[in-house]
């Protein structure tokens, strides 16, 4: 028997439940969405988890599709879902959770006698711990971005080839292998000996079935190649960057971008202009360096030293 709060499965059983990680204002029960499916044959466990930013909204669309796909009778090991991490911030369209002000996805392993947010953390990051894989599923918020995927836990960690893999096998066709910040769960879970990355499917505010699409065949490319599924997958050469440059605006105007997401840009090469609300160009903002334009701001209007985009950096390809 397999249990994730309240959802509880046999072999060859699927659940859905809540998982309790505290009260609201009102007294009323908070319960995130969980659900487990429990393979009827042996194998690994595979923690999926999605929206702990809370208007990240892609990871739940993969959720929402990947779920009634599973069936636990042509299943080998178990799957762990967390549907709604920062179910606070969920419920007011927040990056942040709005109990406690906080970015939900820097306060890994958590404590849970902590802060709301280190007390979902550390529900969730339980499950983590029963697990031999962990995806965490995000998106680029309210910027535009390709869809990659993030290494968290730094070239030097004993794990960082197992992490690099598994972003290899999720496909997304570009990564991000770059040390998080502290409290990033896919830098915690490495630490306790389970592989963690970080999809990130897309950007914007929004439902976008491309990054969707995108993030569902990720996961079941993950569920073939580590045997949870029959079958198998061909990993394909993705471009890695292991550098992050980002620009921001020399003066206030209207940016009008030069290259698109996911373009090579060159060194000196005009990446945006700033113009003022009739079109005269006010300033130009050249690369400092070679790469990809990694992710960018999605309104146009910005003021002086604003973030305007980022270009990946050192780039090669694994």
């Amino acid at each position: 028997m397999t249990t994730l709060g309240t959802a509880s499965a046999s072999p060859g059983e699927m659940d859905t439940g809540r998982l309790r990680v505290g009260e609201a204002r009102d007294g009323s029960e908070v319960g995130l969405p969980v659900a487990v499916v429990n393979g009827r044959r042996d194998g690994k466990t595979l923690y999926v988890q999605a929206v702990s930013d809370g208007d990240e909204l892609n990871g739940l669309g993969v959720v929402q599709r990947l779920v009634p796909q599973l069936d636990p009778e042509e299943l080998s090991g178990e799957i762990l879902v967390v549907g709604v991490v920062n179910l606070y911030g969920f419920r007011s369209a927040e990056h942040r959770n709005p109990i406690d002000d906080t970015k939900l996805n820097r306060t890994y392993p958590g404590n849970d006698s902590g802060t709301a947010s280190e007390r979902i953390a550390a529900a969730t990051f339980e499950a983590v711990g029963r697990s031999d894989l962990v995806l965490d599923l995000h998106q680029g918020s309210t910027s535009c971005m390709i869809n990659e995927t993030r290494v968290r836990c730094g070239s030097r960690h004993r794990l960082h080839r197992d992490c690099l893999e598994l972003a290899k096998v999720f496909g997304c066709g570009y990564i991000l292998d770059r040390k998080g910040p502290d409290g990033q769960l896919a830098r915690a879970a490495p630490d306790e000996g389970i592989p963690a990355i970080d999809p990130e499917l897309g950007g914007s505010v929004g439902w976008d079935e491309a990054s969707i699409r995108k993030g569902l065949k990720g996961v079941f490319n993950v569920l073939y190649r580590y045997g949870f599924l029959d079958g198998g997958i061909t990993t394909e050469p993705q471009t890695r960057a292991t550098g992050f440059r980002q620009y921001g605006s020399p003066t206030g105007g209207l940016v009008k971008f030069d290259v698109e997401l996911g373009e090579d840009v060159s060194r000196g090469e005009t990446l945006f202009e700033i113009t003022d609300p009739f079109g005269t160009v006010k300033q130009q903002v050249t690369a400092d360096s070679s790469g990809i334009l990694w992710r960018h701001r999605r309104l146009p209007q910005v003021a002086t030293g604003e973030y305007v985009c980022s270009v990946g950096t050192d780039l090669d390809e694994y």
